[in-house]
């Protein structure tokens, strides 16, 4: 799933990429996916942006979106894989394909769930309006809008419930979170009343520093950028290190499901308690 890192990356990408190309043609999905929304009918895209040239293409939030001459708007969520690709590697499934008249496309999939939608600068979604209005982390504005959430929070959240739920912060989600608790030495199970002012500032102070590390490295190893490369920030806590030595102690990193999704943590350098 595309996070803060990767949705910074992947608009930037897309901006040094496909900025001035032209439409040809839109193709709607090959295969039906359930899971997969759209404004409309995707069959009908292609008349509202064919012959279209694209001017800008921006991150936010959990969304990436592309913008058309002709006010049109194409927006995807934090669950779409979005590709740049020349015509021989056009795979035979997909949930929209963009061919540009230079014979190159951009190829959206979506493995469990996402949203593909192409509207006129009035999509109302709360997913979407809470993402355009968010303070980036990477802001000189998000010390104090971070000090300000968790005072006006409930106290008996968890660490990761006040992180990664409820659109405080979006574009952070359960994937960066693990290694902003690990950078942080705080459990995601911690409840944030436990909190003394010095691990309230260790905790703003890792959100900050690690969304950087990871935006400067193109997002996390557990992602792929607009061409289908493995991103280049080496995750700490992730699938691909559970079981592993804690990089700190080399105590054995350990799993749990918690919330919804998996935790990644070091029981000796993240108490609970």
């Amino acid at each position: 799933m595309l996070e803060f890192p990767e949705v910074t990356n992947i608009s930037r990408q897309l901006q040094e990429t496909v900025v001035e190309k032209t439409v040809r043609s839109v193709l709607p999905p090959t295969k039906r996916h359930k899971f997969c929304w759209f404004n409309g009918n995707p069959s009908e895209y292609e008349t509202k942006i064919a012959g279209c040239k694209i001017t800008t293409a921006r991150g936010f939030g959990l969304f990436v979106e592309i913008a058309f001459d002709n006010g049109q708007m194409l927006c995807v969520d934090d669950g779409v894989n979005v590709r740049f690709l020349t015509k021989k590697e056009t795979p035979d499934n997909f949930q929209l394909l963009i061919e540009f008249t230079d014979s190159t496309f951009l190829l959206f999939t979506v493995a469990m769930y996402g949203g593909i939608v192409l509207h006129d600068n009035q999509y109302d979604n709360e997913y979407y309006n809470k993402s355009k209005a968010a303070i980036s982390p990477l802001s000189p504005n998000f010390d104090h809008h971070f000090a300000d959430l968790l005072a006006t929070s409930k106290p008996n959240l968890s660490t990761k419930a006040f992180i990664a739920t409820e659109q405080r912060f979006p574009g952070i989600g359960n994937g960066v979170l693990q290694d902003i608790l690990f950078e942080a030495r705080i459990h995601p199970k911690r409840k944030i009343k436990s909190f003394g002012e010095e691990e309230k500032e260790r905790l703003r102070e890792s959100i900050v520093s690690v969304l950087t590390e990871m935006t400067e490295n193109g997002g996390r190893d557990t992602e792929k950028d607009l061409f289908g490369n493995t991103c280049g920030y080496t995750t700490r806590l992730s699938k691909n290190t559970y079981g592993n030595p804690c990089p700190i102690c080399g105590t054995k990193i350990e799993k749990e499901q918690y919330m919804g999704g998996s935790i990644y943590f070091c029981p000796e350098c993240q108490k609970e308690v």
